[in-house]
């Protein structure tokens, strides 16, 4: 819903900032995690950053405006969603002994409900088998990528705080930006390498902090 009434470039950044406030703040109860005044700074720098880029494709949005405002609540409660499945699969893992049985069975039981989801809604006639033969060769890749994207996470925090794992994840926003200037030939203003640094010197200060 949160994609549905808002813009992408938009409300993304807004999920994403929103997920790190949430997930320091949760983490710090669960875990009794402390931060030093650095790792603060670096973490608010970070989401400074995040929310700027939000507030710069705003202003330079021409559509949707309208719903923008209930995308935006709906954004701040996904990035509370996102804390909360951080903290309980960071609980999760750091209750193995061996860390790859967590994401092992996370994805185990993912190849279950999904493919049960698909059968039930093709038998209800929502979805077509040719709809979906088209997606196979994405979904293999997407196979292969998501544990590697996940169990990165998922083992980042368990050797640190989960807090700065969740942190330091959200620099993907910058390599979605590079991504989008290396291969799609995007431009990139003064103002989002500004605010592109900002992440940069957060992500800095958290590990020197």
């Amino acid at each position: 819903m949160t994609y549905a009434r808002g813009a992408y470039t938009v409300v993304y950044p807004v999920v994403r900032g929103s997920s790190v406030l949430a997930t320091v703040i949760v983490s710090g109860i669960v875990f009794q995690e402390v931060y030093s005044i650095w790792q603060w700074s670096g973490v608010l720098s970070l989401v400074c950053g995040i929310f700027g880029l939000a507030v710069y494709n705003w202003r330079k949005l021409q559509v949707g405006r309208e719903t923008l405002f209930s995308a935006l609540g709906l954004a701040v409660l996904s990035g509370i969603m996102v804390a909360a499945y951080t903290t309980f699969d960071a609980y999760g893992i750091r209750q193995m002994p061996d860390p790859l049985t967590f994401v092992f069975w996370f994805f185990a039981i993912d190849s279950i409900t999904i493919p049960l989801f698909v059968f039930v809604w093709v038998k209800q006639g929502r979805l077509s088998l040719s709809a979906i033969r088209p997606l196979v060769a994405r979904g293999l890749a997407g196979a292969v990528l998501a544990p590697l994207s996940f169990g990165c996470v998922m083992m980042a925090t368990r050797l640190d705080s989960v807090g700065i794992a969740a942190a330091l994840r959200e620099t993907s926003v910058l390599f979605a930006a590079f991504i989008g200037v290396l291969f799609l030939k995007e431009t990139v203003g003064p103002r989002r390498v500004c605010l592109m640094a900002l992440i940069v010197a957060g992500a800095i200060l958290i590990n020197v902090g």
